[in-house]
């Protein structure tokens, strides 16, 4: 059985399904295959369900500080299957909203595996689907090394499923998403371990951000093991335990390794149609997301450019375009694409650190503050923010903005708007800051350090 289509969609995450729903609307035949659920990792094992625990794990210090404004309360134990099970309600709902999208978009649903099986031929099942153009957006996967003891792990996703919180954990890992897991087991009230191989974790973020993130979790009680390695995992009658490389070990209830992504391209390509793949795997594309076999195209994790679900949804959009539209849409701009980390403290950076502005730059100014924001001044709490603004001291424009502390997500979302403008220091020193709040010390510092490479 065969059905002839404009467009085929290989995977229903936030890049696929933004992809299909805009080519649809240009009034393309579009088909899209899903084999495990709507709305793709982030939706599912990623940023939303992610960024629910990571609220539920900030609860405790919210109701110890509600003390210091004149509340009588104690911080209960969370109830662990309570939270899991309506975070499974809010991820039913999505996939209903992302599948319901398609629907009304007009856009065909195949589920199962998706096998690109010649050059316009994509194969379901039984299914041929004949199209063409074909889209790649099937996301990236946990990647684990191999090494004794390997089947007792968990990865990152397992997290949102456990039937009960563990006692005792370790986190193996130094990106983002091993700081953001650590943080909510130790939210949530788990005993918890971050090992990592390296010197100093979220490697690719500013020094003095990681630097201050690494003190403020271990004072909130997470053990940090840095140039560690973990040589084998064995089972025990009540638990796991962690052989290190520095022949010390470690007994926990749980390990999680989240120790990076890697494109999911497995049994994706026929072999007759094997695009050309980077040392990572990822899909090679050019400037027009097109891979080397002629109209095959892929956006989004599986190309490992930029790791965010709102780049791949402008990814999306911008292909769509470029394909079915009238339009002639402006290239995307990678620069000034502002990030996040939902650990705690939490992090928001957008454009250069300190380091890259050295040396794309040349001679720079730094401007630093670190406080205790208000809502901790009555009372006894170390919780502190760092704030940062790195300027090219020959233009004097905003190159870099870093922060950790409270709400940095959000005070950083709104920055990234005027480094995406070109704004200098001047400009922000013109800006008038909201008082009192944290955001206001982003226009109001005017104390550099000059910096030469």
């Amino acid at each position: 059985m065969s059905e002839d289509f404009d467009l085929v969609v290989i995977g229903a995450g936030s890049g696929g399904v933004r992809a299909a729903r805009t080519a649809a609307g240009f009034g393309a035949r579009v088909a899209i295959v899903e084999e495990r659920f709507y709305g793709g990792t982030c939706v599912n094992v990623g940023c939303v369900p992610k960024k629910l625990f990571a609220y539920a794990a900030g609860f405790p210090e919210d109701i110890a500080l509600a003390r210091d404004f004149g509340y009588a309360t104690e911080v209960p134990e969370v109830d662990w299957s309570r939270l899991r099970q309506t975070k499974d309600r809010e991820i039913e709902r999505l996939n209903g909203i992302y599948q319901n999208l398609l629907i009304r978009s007009d856009v065909a649903i195949y589920e199962g595996h998706g096998v690109i099986e010649s050059e316009g031929v994509v194969r379901v099942g039984e299914q041929r689907l004949n199209t063409r153009h074909i889209l790649v957006a099937t996301g990236g996967k946990p990647w684990i090394p191999d090494f004794p003891g390997r089947e007792h792990i968990n990865i990152s996703d397992d997290l949102f499923y456990l039937d009960e919180l563990p006692r005792a954990v370790a986190v193996v890992g130094g990106g983002y998403i091993a700081c953001e897991f650590a943080s909510i087991l130790n939210g949530l009230g788990c005993d918890v371990e971050l090992i990592y191989r390296r010197e100093l974790f979220l490697r690719g973020f500013d020094d003095d951000i990681r630097e201050f993130v690494a003190e403020d979790m271990a004072r909130q009680g997470i053990e940090l093991h840095f140039s560690t390695e973990v040589d084998s995992v064995e089972a025990l009658d009540d638990g796991l335990r962690l052989n290190l490389g520095h022949g010390d070990f470690m007994d926990v209830d749980r390990v999680f390794y989240a120790t990076g992504r890697v494109p999911l391209v497995d049994e994706l390509f026929a072999e007759r149609v094997q695009p050309d793949l980077s040392y990572t795997g990822a899909v090679v594309v050019d400037d027009h997301y097109e891979s080397s076999i002629p109209g095959v195209y892929a956006i989004g994790d599986v190309t490992d450019r930029v790791q965010l679900t709102p780049v791949a949804l402008e990814e999306g959009m911008w292909l769509a375009r470029h394909l079915y539209s009238d339009e002639n849409p402006i290239p995307l701009s990678y620069e000034f694409i502002p990030s996040a980390v939902f650990c705690q403290p939490n992090i928001g950076s957008v454009g250069l650190t300190e380091h890259e502005a050295l040396e794309h730059h040349g001679p720079v100014r730094v401007y630093q503050t670190k406080f205790r924001p208000m809502r901790h001044s009555l009372g006894k709490s170390e919780t502190k923010a760092l704030m940062k603004l790195i300027v090219d001291n020959a233009t004097d424009q905003v190159v870099g903005l870093h922060m950790a502390g409270e709400e940095a997500s959000e005070i950083t979302q709104g920055f990234a708007v005027a480094l995406r403008m070109g704004a200098t220091k001047a400009d922000f020193n013109a800006t008038v800051g909201i008082h009192p709040t944290s955001a206001e010390e982003f226009v109001t510092m005017r104390d550099g350090e000059f910096i030469e490479p």
